[in-house]
């Protein structure tokens, strides 16, 4: 909770893949909120306070996963609402001409977004697409398995404009954008 509040100020990006990172440490856990309570929040060197919170927020959103049917996989109706507004905030930067630097790496990046679309999941958007691809590196860093070099060059692409959308989606959200169209 406490890790989430900071990552959703400062970039929603960030804030996306670690709730991704929650709801699958959920699952690992088997649901089990005593499980996650004792091996992975009393890591934390957390008051007994701030364990209580936690886990509270561990309970909440382990409730909303058994709600929302997401035992076995998927995402959260709230972290699915944040994809939609960045893929609309996305959508709106590309039609305005105030952003011709957020253009350029857009379709700097295209060709990758193409290529990992018709290696996956062709119904979701341009910037789940590359939240997914930023998520499964995550996930072989993480594993310590190798990626390759051209796959490296893809991500380092990839993450420099999800990080400029999600500035952006900061900016916009604390002052507003002027589209200006």
């Amino acid at each position: 909770m406490f890790i989430a509040k900071e990552l959703r100020k400062t970039s929603i990006a960030e804030y996306l893949l670690y709730m991704w990172q929650m709801e699958d440490l959920i699952r690992a856990y088997g649901f089990s909120l005593s499980k996650i309570r004792d091996q992975y929040i009393s890591r934390f060197d957390y008051s007994d306070e701030k364990k209580e919170e936690e886990t509270d927020w561990f309970g909440d959103l382990i409730r909303m996963m058994n709600e929302e049917g997401c035992r076995e996989g998927g995402h959260l109706q709230i972290n699915k609402i944040i994809v939609q507004d960045m893929t609309d905030l996305h959508n709106q930067l590309l039609t305005s001409s105030k952003f011709p630097f957020y253009n350029a790496e857009y379709y700097k990046v295209l060709p990758f977004i193409v290529e990992l679309r018709n290696k996956g999941d062709k119904d979701v958007s341009e910037i789940e697409t590359c939240l997914n691809a930023l998520y499964g590196i995550m996930i072989l860093r993480l594993q310590q398995k190798e990626i390759s070099t051209d796959t490296n060059h893809a991500m380092k692409e990839i993450t420099t404009f999800i990080g400029m959308l999600s500035d952006y989606y900061v900016k916009n959200r604390d002052e507003g954008l002027d589209f200006g169209d």
